[in-house]
């Protein structure tokens, strides 16, 4: 797996300053895990473990297929280190093009909305620096993407929902400080629309 200083390049003394970002929006594209196996305790104690089905990682498959063919693409790809949530990011990296994936640690299960936001403002606003941060993605959970897409679409973390489907898409278009409340929702890709626009016929009634 990759790690976060990978992302985190040196830039100019004082390249990082606000004045020099404004007026520069980015987009950060927050993708939903595919469809991971089911929770059993006794074939992964530890859930962080727990991989995607086979039916989701070929369902998710035809879905990054049609980012592909969107022409979405992204500069930085980050990942929760959770399995299923890294398998995403790997199939992304293969199917649509991306980067390959780094793992972004404030992306786990249950973290707070605001740690992760401090951790993308410090990426977007350096990379963005050196001419890089114009897309983000980030593969992470729910309720944490929502949480994280309220905040920067309101200012508030639960003041928002979004029925965010396995392997679902969104994307914010916001200013590289991530301030909240700043951004909006360009658009909402469900999975289903992604598999319909990549053009693959379903290999069987279950994919």
């Amino acid at each position: 797996m990759g790690s976060l200083p990978e992302v985190l390049e040196a830039v100019r003394p004082g390249a990082r300053r606000r004045g020099l970002l404004r007026g520069i929006a980015m987009n950060l594209y927050l993708v939903r895990h595919a469809i991971a196996e089911e929770r059993d305790a006794r074939r992964w104690p530890d859930d962080a473990l727990r991989p995607l089905s086979d039916r989701g990682r070929r369902r998710f498959e035809r879905a990054a297929a049609g980012l592909r063919r969107l022409g979405i693409e992204v500069d930085v790809l980050l990942t929760s280190p959770y399995i299923r949530a890294w398998a995403t990011a790997v199939i992304l990296s293969s199917e649509a093009g991306w980067p390959a994936p780094v793992v972004f640690d404030s992306a786990r299960p249950r973290s707070r909305p605001e740690h992760a936001l401090a951790e993308l403002s410090r990426i977007a606003e350096q990379r963005t620096s050196i001419g890089e941060g114009r897309a983000i993605a980030l593969v992470g959970h729910e309720p944490d993407l929502g949480q994280l897409a309220s905040v920067l679409l309101t200012g508030e973390p639960h003041a928002l929902w979004l029925r965010w489907r396995k392997g679902g898409v969104a994307c914010l278009r916001c200013d590289p400080a991530l301030l909240p409340g700043s951004a909006t929702l360009e658009e909402y890709l469900p999975p289903k629309v992604l598999r319909g626009i990549s053009g693959r016929r379903q290999r069987d009634a279950n994919g």
